[in-house]
């Protein structure tokens, strides 16, 4: 793991876009299901997951989600529902209520809370199968108060056996009642535009490869997305104080989801810098997806020296990482200063993978640096608020001029007209 000062250090995002080939390969799809519904959604799932189907055979049953519960191992099962409950318990403080404010003046102003109707979860079935985004993606909208969510994954997940147990019995856990063999490009415009087999939705979520997320910025106005998630981002912040092998540890955490997964240490400490890089290369020696894991790596991953911990904090703030975590002897007392990250872990026995399956915040977190300004999934991704507004004639005799100035300004007369041929017959003229 290179070592480098932190003053050559270059920051830099490449957002993945896709290759033109990939994004007409998605706009065909997109526009074949637009227009042919099922046939189309059929034969680009023989196509690309070599399973033929017929619409009949596109929704999981009931009894096949009660075979997958023995197929799957009484730790996982224990795990999974413990592990929900945290999540719940987490996502039931972000709440919101609906809100009402009286005026002296008769005016009634307020915003209304209400869930989506329906959302659409994507579960990937690639290099692995992720049953706890299942349980972040879903969890969320059933705290807000979706009543139908649908899951879609793609028919082989589990290989020549079809779908992954553990998919259908971490989507059966956490509620989920209607699931679709169905992946790819090809699911996100089932999801967004319908078909006979699938009813639509009103919002995507959940992550995928790169036609998955190509297909979902294709649809978005549509429905709503989650995002368009980038390759998985540790960054830890270290003092002297803390263990290489664990530090090692974590960053291979994240090294080992993809390629381009980045994994950056930044530290006024050049032994445990040293430690660090010997620690990596020792553990990936002995790590079941090393291969993935070097090349990330290789390619993503540094260790940054800094010149003091508050040098540090400003890289941080700079790379707004997907996961960061704090391991320095008094990392409560540099929270203050962290701006910019999707989740922070403090302290040496919070290590990343605490917060990716059993603490209970989301761990479906911005990358690419969008924790600048963007927030991991929460309840308020599945709720849309409408304004309330009862204005009283009493309201308007006294502002209703105001209302008229302002829109005459913007040369919008109707506006201004509508105001006043209320003025003038309220006050008789």
């Amino acid at each position: 793991m290179r070592i480098i000062p932190a003053e050559e250090f270059k920051l830099s995002r490449e957002v993945e876009y896709g290759t033109p080939e990939q994004n007409e390969a998605v706009r065909e799809i997109v526009g074949a299901i637009r227009t042919e519904g099922d046939a189309a959604l059929l034969r680009y799932t023989e196509q690309h997951d070599r399973v033929k189907l017929d619409a009949a055979s596109l929704r999981v049953t009931q009894q096949e989600i009660e075979a997958a519960y023995e197929h799957v191992d009484a730790a996982f099962l224990t795990a999974i529902r413990e592990a929900a409950v945290n999540i719940r318990v987490f996502h039931e403080k972000q709440k919101r209520s609906s809100w009402m404010d009286l005026q002296p003046d008769g005016t009634l102003l307020g915003q209304i809370i209400r869930p989506l109707k329906r959302v659409g979860v994507y579960v990937p079935g690639g290099k692995a199968a992720y049953p706890s985004s299942v349980l972040m993606n879903v969890i969320p909208a059933q705290v807000a108060g979706v009543p139908e969510i649908v899951m879609v994954t793609p028919p082989a997940t589990g290989g020549q056996e079809g779908i992954n147990p553990y998919i259908l019995v971490a989507a059966a856990e956490a509620g989920v009642k209607e699931m679709y063999r169905v992946g790819g490009a090809q699911a996100i415009a089932a999801l967004a535009y319908g078909t006979v087999s699938i009813p639509p939705v009103d919002k995507i979520c959940g992550p995928g490869n790169i036609y998955v997320a190509l297909a979902k910025r294709a649809v978005f106005g549509v429905v709503d997305i989650d995002s368009i998630a980038g390759p998985s981002e540790i960054a830890v912040l270290a003092d002297d104080s803390a263990d290489p092998a664990y530090v090692a540890a974590d960053l291979l955490s994240q090294a080992e989801h993809d390629e381009m997964a980045s994994a950056i240490l930044v530290t006024p400490s050049r032994r445990l810098a040293e430690a660090v890089a010997a620690e990596v290369e020792s553990q990936l020696a002995v790590l079941p997806r090393e291969q993935i894991a070097r090349q990330s790596i290789d390619s993503y991953g540094a260790v940054l020296l800094v010149k003091s911990l508050e040098e540090g904090i400003d890289i941080i703030n700079r790379l707004a990482p997907e996961h960061l975590e704090v391991m320095t002897e008094e990392p409560m007392q540099l929270l203050g200063r962290i701006e910019n990250a999707g989740a922070i872990f403090l302290g040496a026995y919070s290590s990343e993978p605490v917060g990716d399956y059993f603490a209970g915040p989301n761990h479906i977190i911005p990358t690419n640096g969008t924790a600048r300004f963007s927030s991991p999934v929460n309840v308020d991704d599945f709720i849309k608020k409408s304004s309330l507004i009862h204005y009283s004639k009493e309201a308007l005799l006294k502002n209703g001029e105001h209302i008229i100035t302002l829109a005459r300004h913007e040369g919008l007369e109707g506006h201004a007209r509508a105001i006043e041929i209320r003025l003038e017959k309220e006050r008789g003229n």
